[in-house]
């Protein structure tokens, strides 16, 4: 077995099974709520899989196989802060929170974007830490219309990063926010 950034590269065979747990645990564990935050929403809560110490652990083994050349893990607010941090400490890498508008002091880069039921701004740091050259791995949860993820990657390109791939735990099919990612490696590890 092979080793890139301290991170084991697997056999197509183990890349197969490390998902098929992650994807197990999720579909065991999310707990769906109908009509949330608003009508027609049906939000997945991923909060059981997170509380769980193996389905947890499974999630984010899966994540880090997916890019095993990121040297930088960005995270998006909030529940992905919980997967990017946990990725990032089994990577041995860095994690930059990309937050939601109004979170971090000036100087700040952002990007605005539309989702299924508004709109918002994510930020991250315009100085204090420098993402130029850094391959970067972009985790967030859910994947639906793709707003909010691009937005993200949009980040931290603008930052200077290389994006060497775009994960997510869940992504729902019949929103297609998945077209908007073809020139990005995109890892889901369970499609609805």
């Amino acid at each position: 077995m092979t080793v890139s950034n301290g991170v084991a590269l697997h056999t197509p065979e183990e890349l197969i099974a490390i998902h098929r747990a992650a994807e197990d645990a999720v579909v065991r564990l999310t707990r769906w709520a109908d009509n949330f935050p608003g009508p027609g929403v049906r939000f997945a809560d991923l909060t059981p899989v997170f509380a769980d110490a193996e389905g947890f652990g499974a999630v984010l083994d899966a994540l880090v196989a997916c890019a095993p050349d990121a040297d930088t893990i960005a995270a998006v607010d909030a529940r992905g802060f919980l997967l990017g941090a946990g990725a990032a400490a089994k990577m041995g890498t860095g994690v930059v929170a990309v937050r939601k508008v109004g979170k971090l002091p000036p100087p700040v880069l952002s990007r605005s974007y539309s989702l299924e039921y508004g709109s918002s701004t994510l930020e991250i740091p315009a100085n204090g830490f420098d993402l130029t050259g850094r391959n970067v791995l972009v985790i967030d949860d859910v994947l639906a219309t793709g707003g909010t993820l691009e937005a993200a990657v949009q980040l931290v390109e603008l930052g200077g990063a290389n994006v060497v791939g775009v994960a997510v735990v869940l992504e729902i099919e019949e929103l297609r926010g998945r077209d908007r990612f073809s020139k990005y490696p995109l890892t889901s590890l369970v499609k609805v």
